[in-house]
C-alpha cells in the first residue's frame, strides 16, 4: 500500500502548515542536505528516461530498474554512481510506501554482474602529508588577505582532519580558545545526521602552527573571537570578494579548488588531490609517527579501526618492505 505522503527527495523543504507536508518534511530531515540533493538528482534523472522510455517510475517495476540500470552501464557510469542512483529510486519508494524494486533479485542480479563487469575500485585522491602541506604552504603568500586564509584553511583541515563540508560549515563561534590550543566544535557531521556535536582538540603545535595561522587570518579580517565587534555568526572560511572584503561562506567545492590549487604551486600533481587530501593526510601522517590508532579515532570520529587500514596500509607501504634486502 503506497502512503499518501507527497514525495520531495532533493533540495530543502518549503515551510508548510498542512500536517502531510510538515509529515513529509521530517520524513526527509532522516538524511542530510547533500544526500537528498544527490538523491533527489538521481531520481529525477531515473524519472526522465522512465518518461522517455514510456515506463512509469514510481511505482516502478523491477524490469524497469534493470532495464535502466543497464542502460547507465551502458553509457559508461562508474559503478559507484549506478550504485548510488539505485539506492535513490530505493530511498523515494520506502518514502512513498511502495515496496522497492530494488530490492527484486533480478535487480540485484544485474547490479552484480554491472559491478562485476565494471570493477568496483575506488578512485583514491592522494593524502596531503605534513610533508605535502609543508611544500604548498611554502607557495601561499603570507600578506594578502587570500593568502592568510588559504594557509589557515589548510592547517586546520588537515590538523582537525575535517570533512570538507565541516570545514565550510564552521562559524567563528564554533572556535574555542584554550592554552593549550583550540577546540573546534562541529556542529553536524557526515555520521551525526541527528546532530550530537563533537569537539576536536588542535594543539598550537611547533611545527605547522595551525593556531598561529588561524589566529593571523582572523586578526586580519577584525573578527578574532571574542574581539570587540566580532560577528560570531560569520563563516569561519568566507570567500573573497572583489575589493579584498570576505564574502559568503565557501563551497565544499571551492575547498578542493584550493587544495589543487596550491598543490600544483607545490609542483604536485593537482589531479590527485581533492577536499577530502586534507583529512586523509592527517591519518596517514599520524599513523607513519606511529600514532595509537585510537587516538587518531578521536580526532577523526572514525566508529571502525578497519576504516584506518587503508590509510595504515599506505603510511607502512615501504616499511620493511619484503623486496628491500634484494630489490
Amino acid at each position: 500500500m503506497s502512503s499518501n505522503l507527497p514525495v520531495r527527495i532533493g533540495g530543502s523543504p518549503p515551510a508548510s502548515t498542512d500536517p502531510l507536508a510538515r509529515a513529509a518534511d521530517y520524513a526527509t530531515a532522516e538524511k542530510s542536505d547533500a544526500t537528498r540533493r544527490a538523491y533527489g538528482s538521481d531520481f529525477n534523472h531515473f524519472s526522465t528516461w522512465c518518461f522517455s522510455a514510456g515506463r512509469t517510475p514510481l511505482p516502478g517495476s523491477p524490469e524497469t530498474v534493470a532495464a535502466y540500470l543497464a542502460h547507465l552501464a551502458d553509457s559508461g557510469l562508474k559503478a559507484s554512481t549506478i550504485t548510488r542512483r539505485c539506492a535513490a529510486i530505493t530511498y523515494a519508494h520506502r518514502l512513498k510506501g511502495c515496496p522497492p524494486p530494488t530490492l527484486a533479485e533480478p535487480v540485484k542480479a544485474v547490479l552484480r554482474g554491472i559491478r562485476r563487469r565494471i570493477g568496483t575500485a575506488v578512485e583514491r585522491k592522494a593524502p596531503a602529508t605534513a610533508r605535502a602541506i609543508r611544500d604548498m604552504l611554502r607557495r601561499i603568500p603570507a600578506d594578502t588577505l587570500a593568502g592568510k586564509r588559504d594557509r589557515a584553511l589548510l592547517l586546520i583541515g588537515f590538523s582537525a582532519a575535517l570533512r570538507r563540508s565541516e570545514l565550510v560549515a564552521l562559524n567563528v563561534a564554533d572556535i574555542e580558545t584554550v592554552p593549550e590550543g583550540i577546540v573546534i566544535h562541529i556542529r553536524r557531521g557526515k555520521t551525526d545526521q541527528e546532530g550530537q556535536g563533537a569537539e576536536i582538540a588542535v594543539p598550537k603545535g611547533s611545527r605547522l602552527k595551525p593556531v598561529e595561522a588561524l589566529t593571523v587570518w582572523l586578526e586580519a579580517v577584525g573578527n578574532l573571537p571574542g574581539m570587540a565587534g566580532t560577528d560570531p555568526a560569520m563563516p569561519l572560511f568566507p570567500s573573497i570578494a572583489k575589493g579584498g572584503r570576505p564574502g559568503g561562506r565557501l563551497s565544499d567545492r571551492a575547498v578542493a579548488l584550493i587544495v589543487k590549487r596550491w598543490a600544483k604551486a607545490a609542483k604536485l600533481d593537482p589531479a590527485l588531490f581533492a577536499g577530502h587530501s586534507l583529512r586523509a593526510g592527517f591519518v596517514t601522517s599520524a599513523l607513519e609517527e606511529g600514532a595509537d590508532p585510537f587516538k587518531v579515532m578521536d580526532i577523526t570520529r572514525h566508529r571502525r579501526v578497519d576504516t584506518l587500514k587503508i590509510y595504515d596500509r599506505r603510511a607502512k607501504a615501504f616499511k620493511n618492505h619484503a623486496g628491500k634486502g634484494f630489490l
